[in-house]
């Protein structure tokens, strides 16, 4: 678990829009929100986008659990997802093993990715490394995985696309009394936080969002800065 301080949580407000709480919502509630959030990201200027990125690569580097990590999952972002370019070429820097999700069936895996890595659009469009089955790694192999968002929560619960990927893949952590190797973390855009986000008994938690405007735990609050 992230150590953070003991603080409320923020209203969630986009644009100064705040988004109505919705517990267990049906299909059209995630449809809606997914709509609205969407628009809202596309909506970023370039330079909100660059700023945001850099401001969160800042935080990433700053949670504890990143000192005696050594693998680390990011994504390619697409349809505005928070840009986590910033946090790769930083890893690489540090000499961290960075790996991005690569769609295997109904799951993820993840393959290694090096400046020099060759990559392919996935069936989605989505780029993914290009390497052998047997560079392919399974989640309980990385250390952290950093996922993309539509929305979450106070309680960790988390808006995605609606493929159910990283639900899938991250199943066996929703087993575990305490968090342990890997560690879910969310990228998101401050705006993006929710009252509560429709969610189902088999969704995975996030432990931890970093925006860009601070580090919120899914289970304590606000980390102080």
């Amino acid at each position: 678990m992230l150590p953070v301080g003991e603080q409320q949580a923020a209203p969630a407000q986009a644009g100064g829009a705040t988004f109505p709480a919705m517990t267990n919502g049906n299909s059209n509630s995630k449809a809606q929100l997914r709509r609205q959030l969407l628009a809202q990201r596309r909506a970023l200027t370039p330079e909100q986008v660059q700023r945001a990125a850099g401001r969160v690569a800042a935080r990433v580097w700053r949670l504890p659990v990143l000192a005696r990590s050594r693998r680390l999952a990011l994504y390619f972002p697409v349809s505005g997802e928070l840009d986590c370019t910033p946090v790769i070429r930083a890893a690489w820097r540090r000499g961290r093993q960075v790996f991005l999700p690569v769609v295997t069936g109904t799951g993820l895996h993840f393959a290694p990715f090096a400046p020099d890595s060759l990559l392919a659009g996935n069936r989605f469009g989505i780029a993914e490394p290009v390497c052998h089955d047997d560079e392919l790694r399974s989640a309980r192999e990385m250390d952290v995985i950093f996922a993309p968002l539509l929305g979450f929560d106070a309680s960790g619960h988390r808006l995605g696309m609606g493929g159910g990927y990283y639900d899938r893949t991250l199943a066996f952590l929703a087993q575990r009394q305490h968090f342990r190797r890997p560690h879910f973390v969310g990228l998101a855009y401050a705006f993006q936080q929710l009252g509560t986000v429709p969610h189902r008994k088999h969704d995975v938690k996030l432990e931890a969002v970093v925006t860009d405007e601070g580090t919120f735990s899914c289970h304590l609050g606000p980390q102080a800065e």
